[in-house]
């Protein structure tokens, strides 16, 4: 049997930050004001940084005042130059305060930029990619500027802070900006500086990748695999797995493949890759989104040398990401394993491939596949 490997590592997930040890992060100064109701439309505040660019979905609904001051602050400039100040390892990272756009007053950094805006509703839940106003600790009136932004659920903040945003993209950015390293204050040692927020109306959702191309448009496209031992170059099979095909091209779209290792070699059967446990790095969040068990579309395809297939498990409806190329006449895969593909160059490849010295059907050194490119 083809198996399809395990679902690899994921993303990690962080420490739980007691309400306790994040509210004493959260300080003091002065001023007081309330700003007016937010403008009804769907609104975003795509966030650049150093690192990379986040989106948030801002939340009127949830706390009107908060989103219209931080839209103002946004649309004035006021985070420009600011840094992410402080960090906790997958758990959360707090930025916003003026103060920080000045290293010289790195030991004032969390006191800036608060007192502004009166106090709304505290989110009931505190969910990974939660954007929240920081508060001083028993002062209901006092957020501002700063906020925090939950890269991890954690549950005993719930009730405790008003939430005025979600991230919907780029949680793998905040991931990387909350491994800054620290001192022993919790300060962020390394600047990781906010080059600019922008606020837009919220753009329509947009089309699934290859969800709207025609079967003849999608036999137009090829997959170049670059593996360690040279390119091979598969034609799709749209008419007998359009499903397979489609989430095929979506996932090289997203380099959802990239780095990944044929781990299995079986002489004369097949060899396989794609599996998510051999990947160098974890997928980012949006990779994982692609990553979904396919409906079997069998057809009677035979499986002989070439034919590029889904691997999966016991489960006909198992197969996501991990696929094989015969190497051989495999009758007994035919009608029971999902034919989506097949070589058309690179065979002298696959049967390099095929000749790696192994242990059983284990390569003895890596077999990489550096990357799946998509052409037309």
């Amino acid at each position: 049997m083809v198996s399809s490997g395990s679902l690899g590592r994921g993303l990690r997930r962080g420490l739980l930050v007691s309400a306790l040890a994040l509210a004493a992060l959260f300080q003091h100064p002065h001023g007081l004001m309330v700003v007016g109701r937010a403008q009804a439309p769907p609104r975003q505040a795509v966030v650049e940084t150093s690192l990379g660019a986040f989106i948030i979905d801002l939340t009127p609904e949830t706390a009107s005042n908060q989103v219209a001051y931080f839209m103002k602050l946004a649309q004035t400039g006021a985070y420009d130059g600011t840094t992410f100040h402080r960090v906790v390892k997958y758990a959360m990272v707090q930025g916003g305060d003026p103060l920080s756009r000045d290293p010289a007053k790195r030991s004032s950094y969390g006191t800036g930029g608060q007192n502004a805006v009166k106090a709304e509703a505290r989110a009931p839940e505190m969910t990974r990619g939660s954007v929240a106003a920081v508060l001083v600790p028993g002062r209901p009136d006092s957020a501002g500027a700063q906020f925090f932004i939950l890269i991890a659920d954690q549950p005993r903040l719930g009730g405790q802070y008003t939430v005025f945003g979600h991230v919907s993209d780029g949680m793998d950015v905040l991931e990387k900006i909350s491994e800054a390293p620290v001192d022993a204050a919790g300060l962020a040692t390394e600047r990781v500086e906010i080059r600019r927020v922008t606020i837009r109306d919220k753009p329509p959702p947009t089309p699934e990748p290859f969800s709207t191309e025609s079967i003849e448009e999608l036999a137009a496209y090829h997959a170049v695999l670059e593996t360690g031992l040279g390119p091979v170059t598969i034609e799709f099979l749209p008419r007998l797995a359009p499903g397979h095909v489609r989430q095929f091209l979506r996932l090289a779209q997203a380099s959802v493949f990239d780095g990944m290792a044929f781990h299995r070699v079986a002489p004369g059967f097949v060899i396989q890759t794609g599996a998510l446990s051999t990947r160098l790095e974890p997928l980012n969040g949006k990779q994982q989104k692609l990553v979904v068990n396919l409906q079997p579309e069998f057809s009677d395809t035979k499986h002989v040398k070439g034919i590029v297939s889904m691997a999966r498990g016991d489960d006909p409806a198992s197969a996501n990401t991990s696929f094989f190329i015969c190497t051989g006449t495999s009758t007994a895969l035919d009608g029971v394993y999902t034919a989506f593909g097949r070589v058309v160059e690179g065979m002298t490849v696959v049967e390099a491939i095929e000749a790696v010295p192994r242990t059983g059907e284990t390569p003895n050194s890596r077999v990489e596949l550096r990357t799946v490119r998509v052409v037309k």
